[in-house]
C-alpha cells in the first residue's frame, strides 16, 4: 500500500498537534447539536442516527446508517463507490475507459447492497466531506472497536477522511486491528502558505483578487441571520445542481447552529444589496482545516472570478493563522495550480463481526478501490 510506504518515516503524527481541548471542545458542540435528532431535519439527503462514543479525546461523533438507497455519500458507502465513482468516471475519464468507468461502479454498488456492506456506522464523522481527526493516543483503539462492535452487531465500523500525510498513524494502527483500506478519492492538501505564494503565481493572483475586488467583504462576525439561507443557496448553485445530488445538501437549520456554535467559520462577499454572491465556510481542528462549505453564483458570469474569491478567502485564513488546509477533492487543476499536494484519502473499515459474505464484499471493494481506482485517480490528476 502506497500510504503504508508514505507512512514508514512518520515518527509522529501530524494529529498529535491537536490540543485535546480543543477537539473535545468541538466534539461537545457538535453532540450537543446533533446526538439523538434526526439528521434529515439539518441535511435533506442524509438519513442517519448521530450517538456518540466517549474517547479520552472526548465524545467521538457517530452516524448509523442503514443503508437506505439514494442518501448523501458522507454517510453511505454505496452511494460513494457506486453513484459517485460513476459520476466522476463519466465526467473525468477518457473515452477509451468509459466502459470501465461505467462497469466498475455499477459491479461494486451491486456488490455492496448485496452483501450489506452499506449498513454503516461511521465513527468521528461530522456529517462533512472531510473529517479530522484527535491524537490517536487520546483514543483506545481496541476498546472503541470492541464497543462499536457490541453497539452496532450487523454494521461495518468505517473510519473516513484518513490520508497518508495527516492521519498515518491512525491508518497504520486501524490496519494492525483487522480494517482493510478502502480508497475513496484524491485530496489536495496545503502547508506554509507564504512559501507556495511565492512559488505559485495563480495563489499570488487569487490573494491580490482579494484586495482588488469591487464586492464588499463579509466578516465572519458580520454574518447573521439574513445570510443563512443564501449560503444554502450559493453551495447548493456548485455543489448540488453543478456538480452531484450525492453531495450533502446543508439546510439553512444546519448552517446556523454550527456557526453560532463556533463549528463553522463564514467569509465571503457581497453585492452593493447586501446580498452574498460567494462564501467559504471553514471547519477546524487545531493547525488543520478544511472548507465543507464553498458556495457562489454560477449564474454570474466566469470573469467576476467568484470561484476564486471565494477559495481566496480560504487560503488567506489559513495563511494568516498559520493553518495547514485539506481542501477536499474536486476542482484537481484548479487546486494543483496554487499549489495543493495530491493524497489519495481512505476509509479503513472493520466488518470481522459480519458474516462471510460481508468481509468478501469488502475484500473485493477494498482491491477495487485500491488496485484500480487509486492508480486511476493519481494517473489522470483526478
Amino acid at each position: 500500500m502506497g500510504w503504508r510506504n508514505a507512512a514508514a518515516g512518520v515518527a509522529v503524527n501530524a494529529a498529535d498537534n491537536i490540543d485535546p481541548g480543543d477537539f473535545a471542545l468541538r466534539a461537545g458542540a457538535f453532540a450537543e447539536l446533533h446526538a439523538g435528532q434526526a439528521t434529515q431535519a439539518w441535511i435533506a439527503n442524509v438519513h442517519a442516527r448521530v450517538v456518540t462514543l466517549q474517547t479520552g479525546a472526548g465524545p467521538l461523533p457517530v452516524t448509523v446508517h442503514d443503508g437506505q438507497t439514494g442518501d448523501g455519500w458522507i454517510c453511505s458507502p454505496r452511494t460513494t463507490y457506486a453513484d459517485c465513482a460513476g459520476e466522476e468516471a463519466e465526467r473525468y475519464l477518457p473515452r477509451a475507459l468509459a466502459p470501465l468507468g461505467r462497469m466498475l461502479p455499477g459491479l461494486l454498488g451491486n456488490v455492496i447492497a448485496c452483501a450489506g456492506l452499506d449498513r454503516a456506522a461511521s465513527i468521528n464523522n461530522w456529517l462533512l466531506s472531510t473529517n479530522l481527526y484527535p491524537a490517536l493516543d487520546l483514543v483506545a483503539l481496541p476498546e472503541l472497536l470492541d464497543e462499536a462492535v457490541a453497539r452496532w452487531p450487523r454494521h461495518g465500523l468505517w473510519f473516513r477522511s484518513l490520508n497518508a500525510c495527516d492521519t498515518p498513524n491512525w491508518l497504520i494502527a486501524l490496519r494492525e486491528r483487522g480494517c482493510l483500506p478502502v480508497a475513496t478519492r484524491q485530496v489536495y492538501l496545503y502547508d506554509r502558505f507564504a512559501a507556495l505564494s511565492a512559488r505559485h503565481g495563480n495563489l499570488r493572483h487569487d490573494l491580490a483578487m482579494l484586495r482588488k475586488t469591487p464586492l464588499r467583504h463579509a466578516a465572519n462576525d458580520s454574518i447573521g441571520d439574513a445570510d443563512y439561507l443564501r449560503i444554502a443557496e450559493l453551495y447548493a448553485l456548485l455543489y448540488i445542481e453543478k456538480y452531484s445530488r450525492a453531495n450533502p445538501i446543508y439546510g439553512e437549520d444546519f448552517l446556523r447552529a454550527w456557526h453560532r456554535a463556533g463549528l463553522l467559520e463564514f467569509e465571503g462577499f457581497r453585492q452593493a444589496d447586501g446580498r452574498l454572491s460567494a462564501v467559504v465556510g471553514l471547519f477546524r481542528q487545531a493547525d488543520i482545516a478544511t472548507a465543507p462549505i464553498v458556495g457562489y453564483d454560477t449564474h454570474q458570469p466566469r470573469r467576476a472570478g467568484l470561484y476564486r474569491l471565494a477559495t481566496a478567502c480560504a487560503y488567506r485564513r489559513c495563511m494568516e493563522r498559520g493553518w495547514r488546509l485539506n481542501f477536499s477533492a474536486g476542482a484537481a487543476s484548479f487546486k494543483r495550480l496554487r499549489g495543493g499536494q495530491p493524497a489519495i484519502e481512505y476509509s479503513m473499515v472493520f466488518a470481522c463481526h459480519l458474516p462471510r459474505r460481508t468481509r468478501a464484499a469488502l475484500r473485493m471493494l477494498s482491491a477495487a478501490t485500491c488496485r484500480i481506482g487509486a492508480p486511476l485517480l493519481r494517473r489522470f490528476a483526478l
